[in-house]
């Protein structure tokens, strides 16, 4: 895990930062860790893995039609051109 270092934060910031810490019954540390992480990954936030899962169940494929998705093209590629 990575280590930060916070220079030159004023006095008022660490008591408010201690005053939270204190009232979610954490460390001054974990309280730091969860704001960022808060600031980082929001709530609510797209995940790829959840919106192709909700794609998948809406079109409702067959078995069938499911299986020619993962089936590989083995044909032999044309070559590429550039003129």
């Amino acid at each position: 895990m990575a280590i930060l270092t916070v220079r030159n934060l004023p006095d008022e910031v660490h008591r408010a930062l201690r005053m939270l810490a204190a009232g979610h019954g954490r460390s001054t540390e974990a309280e730091v860790r969860a704001i960022l992480e808060d600031a980082v990954k929001p709530k609510g936030r797209l995940k790829l893995g959840s919106l192709l899962a909700d794609i998948g169940q809406q079109t409702r494929l067959t078995d069938e039609e499911a299986a020619i998705l993962t089936t590989r093209d083995q044909s032999t590629p044309n070559p590429v051109s550039f003129e």
